[in-house]
């Protein structure tokens, strides 16, 4: 029979609660606890410590991960909810939905458990709490890539908190928005989204880890834009403040300010950045996988850059913000190798170059080709004899610029006069 079952109950008093300390295991002080919820004593003393036990069953369950029997706890104290205030029960079903999120692998055990408290709320016409867990719900949803119900959800919600004008909970869900919009790749309605934010957080005090969202996604919508400056800015503001309180995202933020560094050409700051006090908290297989990175480009080295993806393939290619800047990047090396490798020639067979830089030939002829056509050197593809031709950079003579300029200035003198003569003559 399961603990939440007993059928004698113990008084909700604090010698009940110590006794739950002082059990001799886990589970023996889950089953104290559970028999403390059960008294039917509504004193403001009860309620007070029962509303203890609740929170000390809660850490329990979470360290058992036991996620079921969390979500069996919600239901079971939809009693308990009916007499106290509805401020309590806001903070205690936040608080098991917080828990149940702590365990891993309990995603979709996450989602079915708002979605039945937004039922729960919606019948008891708790507005205040309905919002907050639907704005969870619609985090859990996107999440799982869920986009469309996401949407769905979050359109509705906007328009409601909208109206009532709740400040802190509509700068989280228009972040919420501009992370959703930005997955579904419609970068307009994100940054329209993030700024609506911004606006709804300037008018209020905002905590410092919201804070740190708001520029984290700054930066990550600066990035995609290719502004990796700002972007950079951005992503050292939101370091700074999810450093200061401990949260796991700064290693995020550092791991892309470092991306930044690498995309603007500066990937010999990235080691100073890591050794400095700041970034010496955060060593671990992220930073290192970034460090493979600039190591590669300051290298240029597409050999090590492969390295690099495969040893990292976690920390790289399945982050899908690094992801989408790790083709550009190796495109950019792509070019540099190929830059470096044509520099001695004037004519050189295209078949030798693929050789040297170990790609398919048809694969360099057309990056080739393309860089032509982007003027990154002065040259030409003869296909006939499978060769690439390289013109020699023509200095512009200085005498050619003055020289446009003097004809330039004659013809302003020539039409003045021109004017001049046609007035006298009139």
């Amino acid at each position: 029979m399961s603990s939440s079952m007993e059928s004698s109950y113990l008084p909700a008093t604090t010698e009940s609660l110590a006794q739950a300390q002082e059990a001799k295991d886990a589970s023996e002080s889950i089953s104290i606890l559970y028999r403390v919820i059960q008294d039917p004593s509504s004193s403001a003393d009860a309620l007070r410590t029962k509303e203890v036990a609740i929170t000390n069953l809660t850490n329990y369950l979470t360290k058992e991960n036991r996620a079921e029997e969390l979500r069996n706890l919600l239901t079971q104290l939809r009693p308990f909810f009916a007499v106290i205030p509805k401020a309590k029960t806001a903070k205690i079903v936040r608080g098991i939905i917080d828990a149940v999120a702590k365990i891993p692998g309990t995603s979709d055990l996450q989602i079915s458990l708002c979605k039945e408290m937004v039922e729960w709320t919606r019948a008891e016409k708790r507005t205040f709490l309905r919002q907050r867990v639907e704005a969870r719900l619609a985090a859990l949803l996107l999440e799982n890539q869920e986009y469309t119900e996401a949407l769905t959800l979050l359109t509705s919600l906007i328009k409601e908190v909208r109206r009532l004008d709740d400040k802190l909970l509509l700068v989280d869900i228009d972040l919420l928005e501009s992370k959703l919009h930005f997955s579904l790749r419609n970068l307009p309605k994100a940054k329209a989204s993030l700024t609506a934010a911004r606006t709804a957080a300037n008018a209020i005090y905002v905590p410092p880890a919201q804070q740190g969202t708001i520029d984290l996604q700054s930066g990550i919508l600066h990035a995609e834009e290719k502004d990796y400056k700002t972007a950079y800015s951005y992503f050292f503001e939101a370091f700074e403040a999810f450093s200061a309180l401990e949260d796991p995202k700064a290693i995020f933020s550092l791991k892309y300010m470092l991306l930044c560094k690498i995309m603007v050409n500066q990937a010999d700051d990235v080691a100073g950045i890591i050794s400095s006090k700041a970034g010496l908290k955060y060593l671990g297989p992220d930073v290192d996988a970034m460090k493979a990175v600039a190591d590669a480009y300051s290298k240029r080295s597409l050999k090590y850059f492969e390295t690099a993806l495969r040893d990292y393939k976690s920390q790289l290619e399945e982050d899908p913000i690094v992801h989408r800047h790790l083709s550009s990047l190796y495109d950019t090396l792509l070019e540099q190798n190929l830059c470096r490798l044509i520099e001695p020639y004037s004519r050189v067979e295209i078949a030798h170059i693929a050789e040297m830089i170990e790609l398919p030939i048809d694969h360099v002829e057309k990056k080739l080709s393309q860089m032509i056509v982007d003027k990154k050197f002065a040259g030409t593809l003869d296909q006939g004899a499978g060769c690439l031709i390289i013109f020699e950079d023509s200095k512009t003579e200085e005498i050619f610029p003055a020289t446009l300029e003097t004809i330039s200035n004659v013809g302003k003198v020539v039409d003045s006069l021109y004017v001049r003569s046609a007035k006298i003559m009139a």
